[in-house]
């Protein structure tokens, strides 16, 4: 995310989901530096967002509580450039998705042209396992209005009430409620083929907390498991991995892993990401079976 502008909004937006951010995972989440976190912090202070700095050895950052925030100021280009920014964002997940349906709503007649222009001639290639940032933008907005969403899943046509719009790993998921089977679903974006514009309104229904959610897609998600010694320190290793890995400190040269993959094939490559010698602690007949594979291919 180049433009200094649309890294303030979306840092502003995620600030906003959370009581406190490390400046670690929000370098992770912008895809910058922890350095260029720390200049955008301060430049939201010099903006009037009262920014606090909370201190011990996780430290990060937060919003005080109870404080009505200053509209962030926007010249013409500046605007335009969030919005073209944004829609590439994917990794942001449901905060790029919130902060373009705002923007859009609010962007003033005489720039509805140039955006649309920079739209139509402007294309970004998702990262593997991404998200179309138009695809985000439509079913956020359907969860914000309470519309149905039509598509095709798996050979099956699905007519759900979104709710929400979820990232797990590098992986975006849609939690919805599908009447014809009467429960919760959730349903892998880039899996799905939906069909426009949305469908009724409906009634929001209790929805199940963020916790189960994330809890029961990461079930399938980090399906099989295996723990391995890592002849790495863990400092070296969690700069490798997803902040969602635990890395155990063994001793100053090594290191504990819990590795997960959706497949052996997926897990086995996994550790090798890990780029480092390993010994399996615990494995399992499958993985060994992909690991024997990919042994032999490199052979």
């Amino acid at each position: 995310m180049p433009n200094p502008s649309s890294r303030l909004l979306a840092l502003l937006a995620l600030m906003q989901t959370r009581p406190s951010w490390t400046g670690a995972d929000l370098a992770e989440r912008l895809g910058v530096s922890p350095r260029t976190v720390r200049y955008d912090i301060g430049k939201l202070r010099e903006l009037g967002y009262p920014v606090e700095a909370i201190p011990g050895v996780a430290g990060g950052y937060r919003l005080r509580a109870g404080t009505s925030l200053p509209p962030l100021q926007l010249d013409d280009d500046e605007a335009v450039a969030v919005l073209i920014a944004l829609r590439t964002a994917t990794e942001l997940g449901e905060a790029a998705g919130t902060a373009l349906v705002k923007l859009e709503q609010v962007l003033p007649r005489r720039l509805r042209g140039r955006a649309a222009a920079m739209r139509r001639y402007t294309d970004a290639v998702p990262k593997p396992g991404g998200v179309d940032p138009d695809l985000l933008v439509f079913l956020v907005g359907a969860c914000r209005d309470h519309r149905r969403v039509r598509f095709d899943y798996q050979s099956a046509r699905r007519e759900v009430e979104p709710h929400r719009v979820v990232q797990v790993g590098r992986r975006w998921y849609l939690v919805a409620f599908d009447p014809a089977r009467d429960g919760w679903r959730h349903f892998r974006l880039d899996r799905m083929t939906v069909k426009r514009p949305e469908g009724a309104r409906f009634v929001p229904r209790e929805a199940p907390s963020a916790a189960d959610v994330v809890h029961g897609i990461d079930a399938v998600f980090a399906r099989h498991r295996a723990v391995v010694l890592v002849d790495a320190p863990a400092a070296e290793i969690i700069a490798r991995v997803p902040s969602a890995v635990p890395v155990e400190w063994v001793d100053e040269e090594r290191c504990r892993v819990h590795a997960t993959g959706e497949s052996p094939g997926a897990l086995a490559l996994n550790l090798l990401m890990l780029d480092a010698d390993f010994v399996l602690e615990e494995s399992s007949a499958e993985l060994d079976a992909a690991l024997a594979t990919l042994r032999r291919r490199l052979g």
